[in-house]
């Protein structure tokens, strides 16, 4: 199944400037292996040590947030757009 990925400015460095991105998967683990394979590196930036998605980083599939659906288990239909969305902080 083919998905589009956004990507944001601070991870732009790993797709050469891509904003957007075609990627392979069922799933969302899926489809980051895959984002990993044509741009290494980028998935240990969306993922932690462990292998779940970074406190800071918010990743939607379509218009969903996975952290209320499967997680990395979330399946993502042919043609759905997915979102990596770090967090802003400041003070």
């Amino acid at each position: 199944m083919s998905v589009s990925v956004r990507i944001p400015t601070i991870l732009r460095t790993y797709t050469g400037g891509e904003s957007e991105v075609s990627a392979e998967g069922d799933t969302l683990a899926a489809v980051l292996d895959d984002l990993d394979a044509s741009y290494s590196g980028i998935k240990g930036r969306i993922l932690d040590e462990a292998g779940k998605l970074r406190r800071f980083v918010n990743v939607y599939v379509g218009n969903d947030d996975v952290r209320f659906l499967e997680e990395l288990e979330t399946a993502t239909p042919d043609g759905v757009q997915i979102s990596v969305i770090p967090a802003v902080a400041g003070g």
